[in-house]
Order: structure tokens, then sequence, then C-alpha cells
């Protein structure tokens, strides 16, 4: 039977990877939905090559895409803004939904897919991070699939038993049962480092937006290319991975592999590693999401090992990426610890592109919302959303009167 996906995010990175895959696979999958935040010409584009049954874009979108759909597309049902997202998200007709809008932008609809029971490919780690243990409730009450599409925890669910992945799609975990299950002794997440990892500490201070997003191995939008060059991508990774796979933040390692093309390991009780290698390139994961428990033609290219040569790993230098160590704490402390660190992380990394901090400022600004908000309770979805929008209201109006302190000493900076 042929799949019906729908695309959250579609003009993105995710998006142009994971339709690239599907275009080579019309047997099996059908685009049914689309949604578009900016790209008016790209979504166009889409929507006369896929033919989708609905779009939702931005406000700002409309008018230009609404003339584009009356040149001969009118049976194309166009939704607007986060509610029309959200419509598409549980539409009864989609079989699977590519979570593919970055940061805390995707959480509701990327919820909106788990309470409809879809097959969620996640790529985003933002709504995994914010929603916590909870996840694994949405899942079980709704009989949602959440399978990831990042390329570290892909691999890691690439690694893991058929019995373990079968756990960890339905929710049905808690905290350490894989460990105790499927005699997993702990999880190895690789970094590439970013483009800042032969930096000397001591050039940190002057880092520009531009070369912060400049990465070497990946094409990433601007704000998760930033995220690596902090590292803070990584800790983010770790709270996901706790989440994805009832696993401990002190079960989890992360070493730097420059290369990238081990995309993480897998450690065993019997003292195996296992490891997922591929070229890096997006489309390994998704391609591999998508035909679960199958495999397909992704259309990347054959990974070579003798031409890959050596591959290097290290550990990773604390002091230049305190970011890491601050979101393994927040990890280890749950609650509303992970849900500030992202919220004040996308805060960071916007007044860094602004020009109102400094890239070594970013974590004694994230460091200054971990004291403010943490002992905040969260116990469900509208709580979850209440502190994030309190935590970037309450720091967005502090950089906007100019009484925000960013003297936290963080190690390093």
């Amino acid at each position: 039977m042929i799949k019906n996906v729908a695309i959250l995010g579609a003009t993105g990175s995710i998006g142009t990877s994971a339709l690239e895959v599907i275009e080579k696979h019309p047997d099996r999958f059908a685009i049914w939905g689309l949604t578009s935040h900016t790209r008016t010409g790209n979504c166009c584009a889409m929507i006369k090559k896929f033919k989708p049954k609905m779009v939702a874009v931005s406000s700002e979108m409309m008018s230009d895409v609404a003339g584009f759909l009356t040149d001969g597309f009118g049976s194309v049902a166009l939704l607007e803004g986060d509610q029309g997202i959200n419509t598409i998200a549980a539409a009864e007709e989609v079989d699977i939904v590519i979570a593919g809008i970055s940061g805390a932008a995707g959480f509701a609809s990327t919820v909106s897919a788990i309470r409809a029971g879809k097959k969620v490919l996640i790529a985003n780690k933002e709504p995994l991070v914010m929603l916590g243990g909870l996840l694994r409730q949405l899942v079980a009450e709704s009989g949602a699939q959440i399978v990831p599409i990042d390329s570290e925890h892909n691999a890691i669910f690439q690694c893991l038993p058929k019995a373990a992945q079968i756990d960890c799609m339905s929710g049905g975990i808690d905290k350490g049962q894989i460990l105790l299950r499927h005699g997993v002794r702990g999880i190895i997440l690789t970094a590439s480092g970013g483009p800042f990892l032969n930096t000397p500490l001591e050039g940190m201070s002057d880092i520009t937006p531009d070369q912060a997003a400049a990465h070497p191995r990946w094409a990433m939008g601007r704000k998760i290319s930033i995220d690596s060059a902090t590292m803070m991508n990584k800790g983010l990774e770790i709270v996901e991975a706790c989440v994805l796979f009832g696993v401990s933040p002190q079960n989890i390692e992360v070493v730097v592999h420059p290369e990238s093309i081990v995309h993480s390991f897998v450690e065993y009780l019997d003292g195996s590693i296992v490891a997922q290698l591929a070229n890096p390139d997006m489309r390994v994961p998704i391609a591999a999401a998508l035909a679960e428990p199958e495999r397909i033609e992704s259309g990347v290219e054959r990974l070579d090992l003798v031409r890959a040569g050596q591959l290097n790993f290290q550990n990773p230098d604390d002091r230049k990426f305190p970011c890491l160590a601050m979101a393994r704490q927040a990890a280890e402390a749950g609650g509303a610890a992970p849900i500030v660190l992202n919220a004040a992380n996308e805060i960071a990394v916007n007044a860094f592109c602004e020009g109102r901090i400094r890239f070594t400022d970013i974590p004694n600004f994230i460091h200054c919302a971990l004291d403010k908000f943490c002992d905040l309770t969260v116990d469900d979805v509208a709580s979850i959303t209440r502190l994030d929008q309190l935590v970037r209201e309450t720091l967005q109006n502090r950089l906007d009167t100019g009484t925000i302190s960013l003297q936290h000493a963080v190690a390093g900076y």
C-alpha cells in the first residue's frame, strides 16, 4: 500500500531531503500534505511537482501561494499558520508525518501528530527535549510511533535489536528499561566538533555569526549550525536520547568524530559496540525511517571505507564548549530544566545573530535562565507551553531593556 506522507517544514533542509527520497519511490509513498513558513517560490514548485492535497503556509505567504493555486491547482486546500500545520499533522488520511520544523516552533504540530496516532519521523530535537517523560505517555495513549531521523538518534535506533526498537517507537518504556531488557550498557553519541574544534580558547570571544554558522560537514539551517558551533546541539541530543531510548544521562557518552562517518554507537553488556556508518547525508536516516523495518534506496553515494581512510575520535573540551556540560546537568535535573535550557538557548542564539551578545556569552545567558526558572513545575503539555513562553518573554524583555546580567562564571569563559 502507498503511504500518505505529510512533511512539516517542507522547504527546509530536512523537508527537501525527504522529498528527494520519496520521489525515488512513487510506488511506496505519496505526498499528502506540505507546510512552509518561508521560501514561497520553493513551496509553489513543490506543489506543482508533488500535487499534495493540502498545504499550510505562513500568513505572509498566503496571498502569493493562493494566487499560484488559482492557475490550475485549485484542488489543493490552502491553510494558514499554526492551525493549518496542526490540521495537516493530524489529518486522518496521513500515515506518516515528517516533523522537520526547526526549534520549539515545531512543538505544537509534533504533539498534534502524536495525539492523532501517526507514525512520526522526528528530525527536530526541541519538541522531544520539551516533552521529556510526557512523550511516552502521549505515545502510549494514542498508539503513535516515534522514529528519530536526526542522524545520531537514527543511528542509535538502527543499532538496537528489533525488540528494543519496538519499545522505543511505542513509548512503552520507562527510564532504564532498555538497559535491563536488551543488554545495553550505554549509548555513545558522535559529534563533528563544529567549525571551532581546533580554535584556541582565547580566540572564541571574537567569533562572528557567519563564522559560527559555517559548519564544516553539514548543510543545515543557521540556528542548528550555531548550536553545533557551541555544541549545544549535542547537549540537546543527550536529553533527546534520554527521552527516546529510556536511558539516564550517566549512560550516555559524547565523543568528537570530525569525519562524521560513524553517526553513533550502542555499547552492549557483553563488550560489543555496534556502530552505524554512512556518508554524512540526511537522506540516509530519512530513508531508513520511512521504510522501517525494510531498506530502500536513498540516493546517497555508497560509503567507500578505504577512501574514507582513518576515523578519529577524541573527548570534547568542556572548557571550550561549556554548553555540553550544562545540557547534561539539565538532563539529570529533568522537570523544567530541559525546557528552560532549550528556550534560553534559542533566545541566546538569536541575540548572538543580532550582535547583541558575544558567542562566549551564550552559555552565561543560558545559565542565568536555568538559575531563575528551573524550580517551576511542569506536568502536561499546557504547562510546558506556558513555561516556554514565560522564559522567552522574560529573557527577551531583559535583553530589550538591558537588564540581563551575564556575570555567571561558566567553565572556560
